[in-house]
């Protein structure tokens, strides 16, 4: 906390100053981002430092490896990850929903573990999302498993993301876009999903 605390400071010193005036305006009008992005939680992945976004700009969902679950009918459940993408679509209507993946991927590389799934673990359950994406992979024999299931997983997200039926509707209804991309840890590259194509170009 001490550190956190020392932050805290500089950034009132330095950095609140500039910000005073759109706080202000944030606070009175409240948050009107265009896009929600599911990102990784892992610490080298901010995605408003990469989209040189500032605040009130992104509605930020972050969680291990980006996923986002299928949709399911379980009203009785906790959702966290679905309850911020019905948020964001329906009471903030927001333009783009972008799937942000990663180079070096912890949750990745967590999934491709060969040890037994352990029944009581969380991470466990949560990294079976990405059973669907590894098939994939270990189907076309990638040489490098880890970056072919950091980008399946991208594509398996998008996928989960179109079946809830209010994505569906904003899709149909007014043009909704859904987009994937991947970022490089060591060199800070971005690639984007085509989808025509299905192929990840990176931007230049």
């Amino acid at each position: 906390m001490e550190h956190l605390i020392e932050g805290y400071r500089i950034y009132r010193e330095k950095r609140w100053p500039e910000l005073r005036s759109l706080h202000r305006e944030l606070a009175e009008r409240g948050q009107s981002p265009k896009t929600l992005v599911i990102a990784c939680a892992d610490s080298r992945v901010d995605p408003a430092t990469i989209f040189n976004a500032g605040p009130g700009e992104l509605f930020v969902v972050r969680n291990v490896a980006n996923l986002a679950p299928p949709f399911e009918n379980a009203p009785g459940s906790y959702h966290g990850v679905s309850a911020a993408i019905e948020f964001a679509v329906l009471a903030l209507k927001v333009e783009t929903i972008l799937v942000l993946g990663h180079a070096q991927c912890g949750g990745v590389l967590a999934a491709l573990d060969k040890r037994p799934r352990n029944p009581q673990s969380f991470l466990d359950a949560w990294i079976s999302l990405l059973d669907t994406a590894k098939a994939r992979v270990e189907e076309a024999h990638h040489e490098h498993p880890p970056t072919a299931l950091e980008y399946e997983s991208i594509r398996v997200t998008l996928e989960n993301l179109a079946t809830f039926p209010f994505v569906a509707d904003a899709i149909r209804e007014r043009g909704l876009k859904l987009a994937g991309a991947r970022y490089g840890v060591a060199d800070g590259g971005l690639e984007v999903l085509d989808p025509a194509t299905g192929a990840f170009n990176p931007v230049v």
